[in-house]
């Protein structure tokens, strides 16, 4: 039966986390959170819990469904059949979400859609997919400094009075030692050489390798991801929590967003350091903007996503709006790139992400033979990690991130990668220490202390072996 969708207006607040604060522990509860509203993207935030159903997909393909419904067992054909399930009758509307899918789409999805050969271990039980089938949303718009709650009748006096409840009590987040390293100096040098064997020989143009942290922490999950938005605004961010697992992601990166048939990506490809002065920070950025490698590097990936959205987009429609552009963030200046198309008819915004996951900018080019080379040489795998957070409304609108800068907890551990691009002429030392630019900030807020580069990053992280859990 169609149920109809009401939109009310409620006080705009600025800050998402203080409704969020009375759902975070109700089932389902979910953020995407812009939390940084002047950067491209940077607009809306999307709070919900409590969804109609939950859809799992496991790495081997397993789909489990609560409650249970009938589904296709490919993996984005059973997302589209939960999707349709929903009967809304949604007003005219320019917000972003009226309800339909929230959650993520985790890296090792990417086993149903491409031959992997399967070395890499599992070091997290978190499952490959995760989505909510959704029927009410409070929506903030930081541009326009509004709030709405979007709902049908019988949702909106339950989501206000959860909305009303006081946050439930939460043991305080504590990190319980330092973060260790998956591979030591040693070991990331090893592979990096494995890499350019590759690249030389003409298997890829460039490959992304990436490396793990982890660390024992006790308290909620929820307390760690304020701090980290702290540490790290980014217009891309996003929490769940359920069980004893969590997601927590501080993504700077668009993956994929269609609107009115329009698609768009936004791949970053060439990262420098913020400077500690002015002068500095503007040498850094001077620098990469003239950086020869770093751009060949963007490049190779734009031209990866332009096959993969012409795919799915009306043939003559795929177009670079903007080539190697600066954006700077709180940590980290980037090279952003945006390529739009027309989406072809009979074609779904999961269509698109089908068809393009995942992101170019995290595997590398040709992007099967990367994904092969990445399993073969990095010993766990991604999880979360370089997959997607997002939502897909049921009228045809999607935004999902690139999931970087992103921390998994599961069961008393947390997970954190950091990764870059390699090419021909990269060099070992400077990709190495670019990992660790990356996610540094975040493993420090975690820690509680301010962040060192190089040593291995003594005081957050060690450089030692990691339990398999």
């Amino acid at each position: 039966m169609t149920s109809r969708l009401d939109i009310v207006p409620l006080p705009y607040q600025g800050d998402p986390t203080l409704r969020f604060a009375a759902l975070s522990q109700r089932p389902g509860a979910v953020l995407l959170d812009s939390g940084r509203p002047d950067a491209p993207g940077g607009r809306y935030d999307i709070l919900s819990s409590d969804p109609l159903a939950v859809l799992e997909i496991a790495a081997d393909g397993g789909i489990h469904c609560d409650p249970p419904m009938a589904l296709p067992e490919a993996p984005f054909a059973a997302q589209q059949a939960l999707l349709d399930s929903l009967d809304l009758e949604a007003p005219a509307s320019e917000l972003p979400f009226l309800g339909g899918l929230i959650g993520y789409w985790g890296y090792d999805l990417n086993r149903q859609l491409e031959p992997l050969p399967g070395h890499a271990r599992a070091v997290n039980a978190l499952p490959a997919c995760r989505l909510g089938l959704y029927d009410w949303a409070v929506i903030e718009d930081h541009h326009a400094r509004k709030a709405w709650l979007v709902a049908t009748p019988e949702r909106r006096v339950q989501a206000l009075a959860w909305l009303a409840s006081a946050p439930a009590g939460e043991e305080a987040f504590q990190l319980r030692e330092a973060f260790s390293a998956e591979l030591d100096r040693a070991a990331y040098g090893e592979r990096f050489r494995r890499v350019q064997r590759y690249i030389h020989a003409g298997d890829c143009y460039q490959i992304n390798l990436a490396q793990r942290f982890s660390a024992a922490y006790s308290g909620s999950a929820w307390q760690a991801y304020r701090r980290l938005r702290r540490a790290t605004p980014t217009p891309f961010a996003g929490y769940l929590a359920w069980g004893d697992k969590a997601v927590l992601s501080l993504s700077p990166e668009r993956f994929l967003a269609v609107e009115d048939g329009r698609v768009e990506t936004r791949p970053i490809k060439g990262t420098r350091a913020r400077g500690a002065t002015p002068t500095e920070d503007r040498a850094l950025a001077d620098d990469l903007q003239a950086s020869a490698k770093d751009r060949a590097e963007n490049v190779m990936i734009v031209d990866l996503l332009r096959n993969d959205l012409g795919r799915v987009c009306r043939p003559g429609s795929v177009r670079v709006a903007q080539l190697c552009g600066l954006e700077s963030y709180a940590n980290v200046h980037h090279l952003v790139s945006v390529v739009s198309g027309e989406l072809a008819a009979g074609h779904s915004p999961l269509d698109v992400l089908a068809a393009a996951f995942p992101g170019g900018s995290i595997t590398g080019a040709p992007k099967v033979r990367a994904m092969q080379i990445i399993d073969e040489l990095e010993p766990s795998r991604r999880s979360l990690y370089c997959g997607s957070l997002g939502y897909v409304d049921v009228r045809g609108r999607m935004d999902t991130s690139i999931a970087i800068r992103s921390v998994v907890a599961d069961v008393g551990r947390l997970h954190i990668w950091g990764g870059g691009g390699l090419v021909a002429d990269s060099d070992e030392e400077a990709e190495y220490q670019e990992t660790l630019a990356k996610i540094a900030p975040l493993m420090a807020a975690l820690a509680a202390k301010p962040p060192t580069l190089g040593d291995g990053m003594s005081n957050v992280c060690e450089a030692r072996p990691l339990r398999s859990n």
